[in-house]
């Protein structure tokens, strides 16, 4: 018993965690951070391996997660280089803004964000989306599209102040 559950999570690594470190990759920009999200996401999902139904959905929530503690992180240390440098009282406010997608993703709230980075960064369809959030299809398809407005209109405010 023990030997065939090592036996499928050996598979289910080797199945997962290039597509899972990749995914990770597009998300962080760097490589280095993104294998140790990917092999953090596999920690908590062995941790946790008798109890977890869907592997492949925790591991790209769990990983979600540590990348928007990643990004979250890349903010605060950011804001404190401006304060040291007291950039934020000089600039203009266009050039506080920064209008790339992986800041206004990382902006949307929880339930509008894990969506996005499933279905679009992950390229799981709307119903496994539906299935790993536990939230009806309806929802999950209202979500994104919510997800999407709140983009394009910050995206466009970000565009009407640039120089």
């Amino acid at each position: 018993m023990k030997r065939s559950r090592e036996r499928a999570a050996s598979e289910l690594f080797a199945a997962l965690y290039p597509r899972l470190a990749g995914w990770c990759r597009r998300l962080v920009d760097d490589d280095e951070t993104a294998h140790e999200i990917a092999s953090e996401a596999f920690t908590r999902l062995w941790a946790r391996w008798t109890a977890v139904e869907e592997p492949r959905g925790f591991l790209y929530v769990t990983a979600a997660n540590i990348v928007r503690d990643h990004w979250r992180k890349l903010e605060r240390e950011r804001r404190a280089v401006r304060r040291a440098g007291n950039e934020a009282a000089v600039s203009p406010y266009h050039e506080q803004a920064d209008p790339s997608v992986r800041l206004l993703v990382q902006s949307l709230p929880e339930r509008l964000r894990v969506p996005i980075l499933l279905h679009y960064y992950a390229d799981m369809p709307i119903r496994e989306v539906s299935a790993l959030t536990g939230r009806k299809e309806g929802t999950v398809k209202a979500d994104l599209h919510a997800a999407r407005e709140l983009l394009r209109a910050h995206l466009r405010r970000s565009l009407d102040h640039a120089p």
